[in-house]
């Protein structure tokens, strides 16, 4: 996602770093019938067209893996990264973290009476998105300060839990859990069964400092009002470096705020593969790229012909978007 991206004030930088939330993510990107796909029905991304995107994808895997090849890279060397929202599952309308505090928020409501003549708390309680993110980065803080601080680390993960169990998206009237994209999970899978270990590198729950302080005589994790780190844009890079201690060589992204970990990935080192998902497809799910305040993609799809890194065309690459098709 863009570092840089304003929405009427608000950088999408500023929003990772206020809705650092949903720490149980990454599992409900991993369902069974994803993993077994590929051997299970013998074919190879069986969710995606026979084209230029899918050929790169096997080219490149078979370069890496192919012992004796000049391009062969070692299991232990084998990284790959990638991007959440808009990579792996939607993000539009708004990013699901958005959608989620802006659900605490109602909740909370009944708690507290003044919010509704409050700023931002007026804008969330109302549904208006437009007067929500032109509160800035101040009225964005404060609302998730207020909403998801103060709490410890198992009781905030029963919330994230609570909510996806009930929370459903606007527009396809599903979980968001079932909103990950069909042809990605294949991909994690195919990587994994040829050696390869993946890492979603995003904003969430971990971004938000915990103190360890004692509760009723018991050591408890605390989510603090601060942010630890911020994996986006020029940050993705330098997390990965920290917390995964290896450079990829394979990275995939859909916006802006992926162009830094794309560079890094693939212009220096071995054999590597650059990926970018382009949403083309308003009928299955939604078509945007330069003209949009969620998941802008505009630098990195100038540098993609440059450095020549896949773009995958939603509409005519994927023959399913969503396992329920």
């Amino acid at each position: 996602m863009s570092p840089n991206l304003c929405i009427s004030g608000v950088s999408r930088r500023a929003l990772l770093s206020v809705l650092a939330v949903l720490p149980a993510l990454s599992g409900s990107l991993r369902p069974m019938p994803a993993r077994a796909q590929t051997a299970a029905s013998g074919a190879t991304l069986p969710s995606w067209n026979d084209g230029a995107a899918k050929q790169a994808i096997t080219n490149f895997v078979a370069a890496v893996t192919r012992e004796g090849s000049a391009d062969y890279v070692p299991p232990a060397e084998r990284i790959a990264t990638f991007d959440n929202d808009g990579t792996l599952w939607v993000e539009h309308p708004v990013y699901t973290q958005l959608a989620f505090a802006l659900d605490r928020v109602k909740a909370l409501a009944p708690l507290h009476p003044e919010w509704k003549n409050t700023p931002p708390f007026k804008a969330a309680l109302e549904g208006d998105l437009k007067a929500l993110v032109e509160s800035g980065e101040h009225g964005l803080t404060e609302l998730v300060v207020t909403t998801h601080a103060g709490m410890t680390t198992e009781e905030f993960q029963k919330i994230v839990i609570d909510w996806f169990a009930t929370a459903r998206d606007p527009r396809f009237k599903r979980p968001y859990t079932e909103l990950s994209y069909q042809p990605m999970i294949e991909l994690l899978a195919y990587l994994r069964t040829n050696g390869f270990k993946t890492f979603i590198v995003s904003g969430g729950g971990t971004s938000i400092k915990t103190k360890l302080q004692m509760r009723d005589g018991r050591p408890e994790l605390f989510r603090l009002a601060e942010v630890n780190f911020v994996d986006d844009g020029v940050g993705k890079p330098v997390g990965i470096n920290e917390f995964i201690g290896r450079h990829p060589i394979a990275a995939f992204g859909n916006s802006d705020g992926d162009l830094q970990m794309l560079q890094w990935t693939t212009m220096a080192g071995p054999r590597s593969l650059g990926l970018i998902v382009h949403h083309t497809d308003a009928v299955r799910e939604y078509a945007y790229d330069r003209d949009t305040p969620f998941g802008r993609l505009d630098k990195a799809l100038d540098a993609a012909a440059v450095n020549k890194w896949t773009v995958v065309d939603m509409k005519n690459d994927w023959k399913r978007i969503f396992a329920f098709e």
